[in-house]
């Protein structure tokens, strides 16, 4: 019997070849990397990054390359501070390999322009199918010549890399979808392993997880014949949920909490003044800036994208619905418009235009899609009238792109600009703390990243990205905070900070600022917190003055609310939203006594009511009320629902009033309503027994 002999293996392309279509992408790339990063040494002499934020991913990146699992500072455990877990781990070997300093930032730089390149040879392939080729090319021209993404590769953040795993997911997620013979394990194994990492790279990444979680279960993989077999086959799809459970389940076990500190600060779902019942009209208002402002290329969005660009944002949406029809690839348009929704996520974050509106890039590359879908509709549209007018829609392509590129000159200029301030402000003050405070200092800061970073010394963060449990204080505001350290003070001293550098105006708590030492102004820059951050002692000896009443009361102290401090509002029942106020409205008040001594207290101003639990006598006893009234007020004052007492509060921002109380004894509701609606400030409340 005769046997055939194998056909020979076609001969392998050369690497070149294989390496050619992505020449164009790598050039372009390329010069981006090279005129942004040759704009920023420039301006600042050495590798630098326009975000204070980055320098807090250096930090995390250093002390895994020491060894310490994600331990912010040398000598304290895990914090949850870092938005992205793989990010710092992927800075890490290089810090490890000798790149300390700002030298690290070489490395950022290095994955921040290599991603970008990734994520326009991704736009390509997930538009092409829609588009055409050419369009597909548009697409991904567009992506590079948006300036929002040369901004962030310049930064030092993480944007590139999340955009890259989002579409990623919508390329391989479209595969899936489309072509039942390519759902095989491997494919299958891909799409988890994108929704794994997915949120390792940002929280924003869980939307790769939901995607390929959709994908997954809508459709089942080729082999499954029967429905038992679809079932097990399509459960492998529960996997992907691993990616958005490992950060909480690691935050839990390490910390207590679920939630991020990043979360507890910069997400309204769990602010107390925007969260709860007000989470949804706090959401609405960042929707309305959303699409009048940044989608029109105005304000905040100035410097990325041409004014008046609305009508096109929302053309460009409707035509990737015209794309899915017009090919029949509905899952691939689906999944495009999906990212391109996801771009209103953000809007549920307090922090939604911080940053050159970072959190919203990610996702531009869908509309940059769109974009191409809508110059494939206007193609379609004109053939319909000649053939040759289709190329209408390639010559409008071009455009967009066009117009899009010519912000790119003033988006390297600004990146630089923005990194020189953090430079000579942040950087410097890093270095000058290190140079110049004493061994063993403390540093309360509200930007904690490059003073942490370049200090060397332990830093107390206000803020409470990576000083644990210290979020709930900045978020509650600075009365809140005044309050908090008065409890630090008595009950562990040693965690408060022996200096402060801060914007004073940030802080909004001079009463714990003692000497300045030193301090740096950045005039010329619009992404610092504020013009001047300064150095000062930390001093504490102002701490308690406000304890008691100013006239001393004969009687025994039953029960004490203080307004503003957290533990004792929550042990008394005080909720901040029955009486409204925002953080702006939780503020350090002070006074100065007739002996000439300066009091201070923290409260809740603009109050349209407060209602809490006390203590009362068992007969007669003395209700004093710390209240401010900037124009004057009138203040019905109920115990256990009956009135003891009607107040006309004068024009002040610190008076105090004591009420007669006569009650049964045990715990009662305590309500303060303005009689003539006139808001008031409250600060602090005592009840005590007078006699029987």
């Amino acid at each position: 019997m005769e046997t055939s002999e194998p056909s020979p293996r076609p001969p392998a392309e050369p690497w070149w070849s294989r390496a050619l279509p992505y020449a164009p992408v790598t050039l372009v790339t390329f010069w981006l990397a090279r005129l942004t990063t040759r704009t920023i040494l420039a301006k600042t002499g050495e590798p630098a990054v326009p975000l204070d934020d980055a320098y807090i991913h250096f930090q995390y990146a250093r002390a895994l390359a020491e060894g310490r699992f994600f331990a912010f500072q040398p000598g304290e455990g895990y914090t949850s501070g870092a938005t992205s877990l793989l990010w710092p781990a992927m800075l890490a070997p290089f810090y490890l390999l000798g790149l300390r300093d700002t030298a690290i930032i070489w490395a950022a730089w290095l994955w921040g322009w290599l991603f970008l390149g990734l994520l326009a040879v991704e736009v390509k392939r997930l538009a092409a199918p829609l588009v055409g080729d050419l369009g597909g090319v548009g697409a991904a021209g567009i992506t590079l010549l948006f300036g929002g993404y040369t901004w962030f590769a310049a930064s030092g953040m993480e944007v590139s890399p999340l955009a890259y795993t989002l579409a990623l997911s919508a390329r391989l997620g479209a595969a899936w979808a489309e072509r039942p013979e390519e759902r095989t394990p491997a494919l299958r194994n891909r799409l988890l392993a994108v929704a794994i990492l997915g949120p390792l790279v940002r929280p924003e990444g869980m939307v790769a997880s939901a995607l390929v979680l959709a994908v997954l279960l809508a459709f089942a993989p080729s082999g499954s014949s029967t429905q038992v077999e679809k079932i097990r086959t399509r459960s492998w799809a529960l996997l992907a949920l691993l990616g958005p459970l490992l950060p909480p389940l690691i935050n839990r076990l390490l910390t207590g909490h679920f939630s991020t500190t990043t979360t507890q600060v910069k997400w309204m779902g769990l602010n107390p003044y925007y969260g709860g019942p007000n989470f949804w009209g706090s959401t609405r208002g960042n929707l309305d800036t959303f699409f009048k402002f940044l989608l029109d290329g105005r304000e905040w969005s100035a410097i990325f994208i041409p004014a008046g660009s609305f009508p096109v944002a929302m053309g460009a949406l409707a035509a990737i619905l015209y794309a899915g029809a017009r090919t029949g690839r509905w899952a691939r348009a689906a999944l495009v418009l999906a990212l391109a929704a996801g771009m209103a996520l953000p809007t549920t974050y307090l922090s939604f235009l911080w940053n050159r509106l970072r959190y919203l890039w990610p996702f531009a590359f869908a509309w940059a899609i769109g974009l191409a879908c809508l110059g494939r509709a206007v193609a379609d549209l004109a053939a319909t009238i000649r053939p040759r007018y289709a190329v209408a829609g390639l010559l409008l392509t071009g455009a967009m792109g066009g117009m899009l590129g010519h912000h790119l000159p003033w988006t390297m200029d600004d990146v630089a600009q923005s990194a020189s301030a953090i430079h000579r402000q942040q950087v410097h003050l890093g270095r000058w703390a290190r140079e110049r405070l004493p061994a063993g200092s403390r540093i309360g800061v509200n930007d904690t990243g490059a003073i942490a970073y370049f200090s060397g010394h332990k830093v107390f963060d206000v803020v409470g990205l990576t000083t644990p449990r210290e979020a709930r204080y900045w978020v509650a505001g600075p009365g809140s905070r005044y309050e908090h350290y008065e409890r630090l003070h008595r009950q562990d001293p040693a965690q408060l900070p022996t200096h402060f550098i801060v914007y004073p105006h940030w802080m909004a708590c001079d009463a714990v600022l003692g000497r300045e030492l030193h301090r740096a102004t950045v005039t010329d820059q619009s992404i610092l917190g504020g013009a001047t951050m300064v150095v000062h002692e930390a001093r504490y000896d102002r701490l308690h003055r406000g304890d008691r009443p100013e006239k001393p009361v004969a009687g025994r102290l039953l029960d004490e609310v203080d307004v503003a401090d957290l533990e004792s509002e929550e042990e008394h029942g005080y909720d901040v939203r029955v009486g409204g106020g925002t953080e702006a409205d939780n503020l350090v008040r002070s006074t100065i006594t007739d002996l000439g001594e300066e009091r201070n207290d923290g409260g809740r101003g603009k109050r349209a009511r407060d209602q809490f639990r006390m203590k009362t006598p068992a007969g007669a006893g003395v209700l004093v009320a710390r209240w401010g009234a900037p124009s004057g007020a009138e203040l019905s004052v109920r115990v256990g629902g009956r009135e003891v007492g009607k107040i006309e509060v004068e024009p002040d921002s610190w008076v105090e009033h004591e009420i007669p109380v006569r009650g049964p004894g045990g715990e009662a509701q305590v309500e303060v309503i303005p009689v003539d609606g006139r808001p008031f400030t409250s600060m602090h409340y005592w009840m005590y027994e007078v006699g029987p």
